[in-house]
């Protein structure tokens, strides 16, 4: 089997593994009516939009071959229909689902927590949500459902492309850093404390905080990104405030502490009017310029949870919020991002896996070059789970060359920043 991986052609081509942009999608509806003034939406894609709502768009005279209306939403059945007579392909939103088939933006911690005032955790767009999702098949769903999740999971793709463009444009992907850890990390405790001054520390070297979007360690590093504009003191008493319902499994305390803390601190970011995110101009060379609002980037980063989790209450504090059906998808958005490097805190299975998931990528460079991979707390990854054993092996050998000398081990969570952040 020696030099087996030597006749792998690894990386996958360029063309695959880089972000595209499509210049055929329509996702708001300023520039539906830019086209529409053309007369012409031949061969586009429209995602997303309610085109029931006034003022109701006549599209009776344009020109549709091709056209595809994904998740949209018409005035009646008819207008639908006659579209499909003209040419166009037309995918609705399916009916009785408590989620978009299309989201035209991200979640944001408003928009999952919606109902909480009024009826608790239960009533949390993000709990009936959840409820659904087990009340039909949870992970194997039926046909209809199924599709419903994969087209909600697309939405979000698209939208997390264009939350991220200008972020990208404007910082390079060797900013994004990510922060995995222990779901079941309580608030107040040291670690939880460690993991919101990562976050505070790394928001405020102009890094994007990106997490698994649970409670624990994900929580905290999003809630010291959230606060990152603030004294330190407020973090602190952030903290202390969350650490009244430090355990998860007390769901409506646990939320309810969350949701106080923003009250009490504000900055939330909403999604933009028309849907979308705002829209990064590019010039005839393709250089992106960095016109999009990333307000939201610096309220509190990314959170890319799942629904195979929604047991757990949601992490309010990331500015916005990629919330997928799949994990498998969801998992490798997480590690395909943070190519600024990866801080792994103590956690047990779930940690691990994400360790030599990432590692796969680092070792064939299937997303570009990696960054450090921060192990915070050395006695644990040494003694009590001792990965780095095995790591540095493994990535000394890579068709790449040694790539071990990406692997750190501290105690000490700015030495884990400065890691980070001197290139």
């Amino acid at each position: 089997m020696a030099g087996q991986d030597d006749r792998v052609p690894t990386p996958p081509p360029a063309d695959v593994i880089e972000p595209h942009t499509w210049l055929n999608e329509i996702q708001t509806r300023a520039e539906l009516d830019r086209r529409l003034a053309d007369g012409s939406l031949v061969g586009l894609t429209v995602q997303g939009l309610r085109l029931d709502l006034g003022p109701v768009p006549d599209l009776s005279g344009i020109e549709v071959a091709g056209t595809l209306f994904v998740g949209c939403r018409f005035a009646s059945r008819q207008v639908g229909a006659d579209l499909v007579r003209r040419g166009a392909n037309v995918v609705p939103p399916f009916s009785g689902l408590p989620y978009p088939t299309q989201p035209p933006h991200l979640y944001t911690p408003e928009e999952l927590a919606a109902g909480f005032t009024e009826g608790g955790f239960e009533a949390m767009y993000d709990s009936r949500v959840y409820a659904h999702f087990r009340a039909h098949g949870g992970a194997l769903p039926d046909v209809r459902e199924a599709l419903g999740q994969r087209l909600h999971d697309h939405g979000v793709d698209n939208a997390l492309a264009d939350a991220t463009r200008a972020w990208l444009a404007t910082h390079g992907p060797q900013s994004v850093v990510g922060v995995m850890g222990g779901h079941a990390v309580r608030r107040g405790s040291a670690p939880y404390r460690t993991a919101a001054v990562l976050g505070w520390e790394l928001a405020r070297a102009h890094r994007l905080v990106v997490t698994g979007g649970g409670p624990g360690v994900m929580e905290a590093a999003n809630l010291g990104a959230y606060l990152s504009t603030r004294p330190a003191e407020d973090l602190t008493a952030a903290i202390d405030l969350l650490a009244t319902a430090p355990d998860f499994t007390d769901h409506d305390r646990y939320t309810a502490a969350a949701l106080r803390v923003r009250e009490l601190f504000g900055r939330s970011v909403t999604p933009p009017e028309n849907g979308a995110e705002p829209a990064v101009a590019y010039r005839a060379d393709s250089t992106a310029l960095a016109t999009g609002d990333l307000d939201w980037a610096n309220c509190g980063g990314l959170a890319v949870p799942t629904w195979l989790y929604g047991h757990e209450p949601a992490n309010l504090f990331a500015g916005r919020i990629a919330k997928y059906f799949s994990n498998a998808i969801r998992e490798d958005t997480i590690l395909r991002l943070a190519r600024g490097g990866i801080v792994f805190a103590p956690g047990r299975a779930g940690t691990v896996q994400e360790v030599f998931q990432a590692a796969t990528k680092t070792y064939y460079g299937t997303d570009g070059a990696s960054g450090a991979y921060v192990f915070l707390d050395r006695e644990y990854w040494t003694t009590e789970l001792p990965v780095e054993s095995l790591l540095r092996p493994l990535l000394a050998t890579s068709p790449f060359g040694d790539l071990s000398g990406a692997v750190h081990l501290t105690d000490d969570v700015h030495e884990a920043v400065r890691l980070l952040v001197r290139v």
